[in-house]
C-alpha cells in the first residue's frame, strides 16, 4: 500500500512546488535554480505524506493539505541545506547527489535555504496554495513557525551541534531529537489535519500522540541506519554520526535495544489511531515504513 500511496501524494505535492520555482526575473535564475536542486533532489516526501494522511484520516480530501504538504517539504529542505554546509553537518552528499553548496557554492546555498524558508510560509499564507479560512490559515502559520525555530527545530539543530563529544543520557537525547526531526514531523500531522477543515481537540491531540512517536521513531531508525547501511544506499555519507561523536541510540542504548525501542514506537503510533477506523490506513502503513524503510 505504502508505495502506490508515496508515489501518489509525491506525484501531487510536486505538481503543486514546481510552479513555485519559476524565477521572476533573469538574474533570479541561479538562486531559483538552486532552491528547486535542493527540493527535487529525490526526497521520499515523508512530510509530505503525513500531511496528506492526517488530512484524509479526518475526511478531507489530499488537495485540501497541498498548501500544508508544499509548506512542510519546504521547510525540510531548508534546513537540510543550512545542516549540509561546512559550518554544520559539512556534507558532500544528500540523497545521492552532491548537497547544494557542492553544485553551487555556499553563499548560494545559504541564500536557497533562505529563500525557501520564506517561501514555506509565503505558501501557507496564500489562499491560492492554501484555500482555508483565515482562522486555520493563521493557526497553521503558527504552528510550523513554532516547530520550524528556535523552539523547534532549530532549537534542536543547536542542542546537536551543542552534544558533540558528549555523552547524554537517553531523556536528553530524547529532547533534541524532539527538536531537531520529530518537530516538523509533528507539524506535518498538525498541520494536515487541520486542513481538514474537521479537526477537533481529540483528534488533534490522538494525532500528536502519533506524530510524536513516529517522529522519534524515525531519528531512531536513521541512528541505526548511520550504523548498519552504506553510502549508495542512504544517499548521504554512512557513519558521519560515529566519525564526529554524536550521541546516537544505538551507541547509548545497543543496536538490538535501539531496534526494540523503534518498534515500541511505532506500536504507540499504531494505538493512538484507533479511533480513526480505516481512514488512517496510509498514517498506520507510514509508521510501518519509517521504522522499516533502509535509506
Amino acid at each position: 500500500m505504502i508505495a502506490a500511496y508515496q508515489a501518489r501524494c509525491q506525484k501531487q505535492v510536486d505538481a503543486a512546488l514546481e510552479p513555485l520555482f519559476a524565477a521572476p526575473r533573469a538574474e533570479l535564475g541561479r538562486l531559483y535554480a538552486a532552491m528547486r536542486y535542493s527540493v527535487f533532489n529525490g526526497g521520499k516526501r515523508v512530510r509530505p505524506l503525513l500531511a496528506y494522511g492526517a488530512c484524509e484520516a479526518l475526511g478531507g480530501t489530499a488537495q485540501q493539505a497541498d498548501g500544508a504538504a508544499c509548506a512542510v517539504e519546504l521547510i525540510h529542505a531548508y534546513s537540510l541545506v543550512h545542516d549540509d554546509l561546512p559550518a554544520m553537518d559539512d556534507d558532500d552528499l544528500r540523497r545521492g547527489q552532491p548537497t547544494t553548496h557542492i553544485a553551487f557554492d555556499e553563499a548560494t546555498a545559504i541564500l536557497a535555504g533562505d529563500g525557501l524558508q520564506s517561501m514555506a510560509f509565503a505558501v501557507l499564507a496564500s489562499t491560492e496554495h492554501n484555500p482555508q479560512s483565515a482562522e486555520i490559515r493563521l493557526s497553521m502559520f503558527q504552528a510550523l513557525a513554532q516547530a520550524a525555530g528556535p523552539a523547534g527545530m532549530v532549537g534542536g539543530q543547536a542542542i546537536d551541534l551543542g552534544s558533540v563529544g558528549q555523552q547524554l543520557l537517553q531523556p536528553a537525547l530524547e529532547t533534541m531529537h524532539r527538536h531537531k526531526t520529530g518537530a516538523l514531523i509533528e507539524a506535518s500531522v498538525h498541520l494536515g489535519a487541520l486542513a481538514s477543515g474537521r479537526a477537533d481537540e481529540h483528534s488533534l491531540a490522538a494525532l500528536s500522540t502519533y506524530a510524536r512517536a513516529i517522529g522519534l521513531a524515525f531519528q531512531v531508525q536513521d541512528d541505526i541506519l548511520d550504523v548498519e547501511s552504506d553510502t549508495a544506499t542512504l544517499g548521504k555519507t554512512q557513519g558521519k554520526d560515529q566519525a564526529n561523536d554524536k550521541p546516537t541510540y544505538p551507541a547509548l542504548l545497543g543496536m538490538a535495544a535501539a531496534k526494540a525501542y523503534a518498534l515500541e514506537l511505532r506500536d504507540q503510533a499504531l494505538q493512538a489511531l484507533q479511533p480513526f477506523g480505516e481512514a488512517a490506513e496510509p498514517l498506520r502503513a507510514l509508521a510501518h515504513y519509517i521504522v522499516e524503510r533502509r535509506n
